[in-house]
């Protein structure tokens, strides 16, 4: 075993034994050949496209099964084996395709090479096990090469995440689908340093674009976000936990839980769904329960009622945790010992009476907190204010704004970002996104003018819209660079999506981005020093000198 894509990978190197997440080897090995499938597809869905041929229902099988290998999504091994047959299936489908269109073009049978992942094929499951040894990370050598081939098959992951949930909502993208053959056929091939770090910066755009839709998606859908105040506390009723990201899954469970005398709660990166219209308009959405994904042993614990997990992050159950009986998956996330909710059929809707007729067996929730918080500054919501954002920072009143998204982590170090949080001047206006505003979203930081301290625009993907606050605002101040902004980014990264974050924010021009709290372990050290050279990427500091830099726009 060999894993290091998580920010919490053991010694900043990489998982040998076992996941830091809780991953077993047999489970990390049946991820890395599930991906090397996927790569075996890809070779054949590259040069289908070379004879104009696409296959759309093929592509969102790879961005599916690429989710289902991000962190702390799926450690059921049944449920991959299931994903590694069906992509043996596809590649076999592929090939055959793809062999047509050749001889259709050409007036013969396609004789050439092609790479082992497009060729290797079993239907014995016992040998998936020993053919995952020499497929995963380290079955390429070159260090530079493995670093710069993960760091695109990781972006391709938070990439293929975001395409999914857009899909689920009806919403595709032919390039976003051509660029995932593209991507993962290339790590197949022997490239120059040059091309590889160009198809890393085309996953930046390709990420761009994939957010734009996944936005699209979420607003047309449930319409824009609204400032909104969000309960902490709880009522008597038997509720329902849901966490991830899939909106369609809230949407679904709201409907059928409606006039139930069950009340639904968020938690973790679920927050957002309180500022949706379409959404917070149902009364039993009650409120939102707890932080942060990594706090789910205990909270899953006290909320007394099932859990829906729509998407990462589920992490192993404790030895004294009690709610496996409780816990409900489905899409593509999978752990052994839960309930799993079956996909919907074609036009159809998720069954959720299991998990309903569950809830009205087990006790109100306990109460952990109290309060409000206040969310809902996505792109369209900020931008409604522009003018009077516009006028603080030309008086003085704001002097910096901090981006402080992505996501939150249970490494003591992550403490870095409440104590920036709480030691930033008070003029100056932190935007966030991702769950890494658990660190601070519940503090009182006060507001400049009625505009609050802390402006939470969502969910990851609505880093999208921290993106397009900032583009309008260099368009405002008529400037010709978007690091000409009184903003500094310092981000806190986990998986696979923060990644694809960072690679739009590169695709975007941003630089300077402080980065913690640790740098990615797939980053080799020459590739860490091309990223600072290009885009002066940092690690994080101490708190003081942190601040005191991004104060002077550095």
């Amino acid at each position: 075993m060999f894993c290091f894509q998580c920010q919490e990978t053991a010694k900043n190197q990489g998982c040998t034994i076992k996941g830091v997440c809780g991953k077993q080897e047999d489970t990390s090995g049946l991820q890395d050949l599930l991906i090397f499938n996927l790569k075996g597809i890809a070779v054949y869905g590259k040069k289908l496209q070379e004879f104009g041929v696409k296959d759309n229902d093929t592509a969102l099988f790879v961005a599916k099964a690429l989710f289902t290998t991000i962190t702390n999504a799926n450690f059921d091994n049944e449920s991959l084996i299931a994903f590694v047959k069906e992509s043996l299936e596809r590649k076999k489908a592929m090939q055959a395709k793809f062999q047509s269109a050749y001889k259709a073009k050409n007036g013969q049978d396609f004789t050439g090479s092609l790479p082992e992942a497009a060729t290797w094929f079993s239907d014995s499951t016992a040998e998936f096990a020993e053919k995952a040894k020499s497929v995963g990370v380290l079955a390429t050598e070159n260090e530079d090469v493995r670093s710069l081939r993960e760091l695109l098959i990781l972006g391709l992951k938070g990439i293929a995440a975001y395409a999914e949930h857009a899909a689920t909502l009806g919403y595709e993208d032919d390039g976003v689908y051509a660029f995932l053959m593209e991507a993962l056929n290339s790590t197949t091939e022997d490239l120059s340093v040059d091309e590889m770090v160009g198809l890393v910066l085309k996953a930046g755009e390709v990420s761009v674009n994939t957010m734009a839709l996944l936005d699209k998606a979420n607003t047309t859908t449930y319409g824009n976000p609204e400032i909104t105040e969000v309960n902490l506390g709880v009522r008597g009723n038997p509720g329902i936990l849901i966490s991830g990201h899939d909106l369609k899954d809230m949407e679904e469970l709201l409907k059928q839980t409606e006039g139930t005398g069950v009340d639904v709660y968020t938690h973790g990166e679920m927050l957002p769904c309180h500022y949706y219209p379409e959404l917070k308009k149902y009364d039993h959405l009650v409120g939102n329960y707890g932080g942060s994904w990594w706090h789910q042993n205990q909270e899953f614990e006290s909320f007394n009622g099932p859990i829906l997990m729509t998407t990462n992050c589920v992490i192993p159950l404790k030895k004294d945790n009690t709610y496996l009986d409780r816990l409900f998956t489905t899409g593509v996330v999978g752990f052994v010992g839960a309930n799993h909710i079956q996909e919907r059929s074609a036009g159809g809707k998720k069954d959720f009476s299991a998990i309903i007729a569950k809830a009205k067996q087990c006790a109100a929730p306990t109460e952990i907190e109290t309060g409000k918080i206040v969310g809902g500054f996505a792109h369209n919501q900020v931008l409604a204010l522009a003018d009077k954002v516009v006028a603080a920072v030309k008086s003085g009143a704001i002097k910096r704004f901090v981006v402080m998204a992505g996501c939150d982590g249970r490494q003591k170090s992550r403490n870095y970002f409440t104590e920036v949080a709480e030691n930033l001047p008070k003029d100056t206006i932190i935007l966030t996104a991702g769950c890494a505003k658990y660190r601070y979203n519940k503090l009182n930081l006060g507001d400049i003018g009625g505009i609050p301290r802390v402006l939470d625009a969502g969910q990851c993907n609505d880093s999208y819209s921290l993106a397009v606050i900032a583009l309008k605002l260099k368009e405002v101040f008529e400037l010709d660079d978007i690091n000409d902004l009184p903003i500094s980014f310092d981000l806190g990264w986990y998986e696979q999506k923060a990644v694809a974050v960072l690679l739009a924010l590169l695709f975007l021009g941003v630089k300077g981005i402080r980065l913690g709290p640790t740098l990615p372990a797939f980053l080799s050290p020459t590739v860490v020093n091309v990223l600072v050279e290009n885009f002066n990427i940092k690690p994080i500091g101490t708190v003081e000198d942190d601040i005191a830099a991004m104060m002077k726009g550095e």
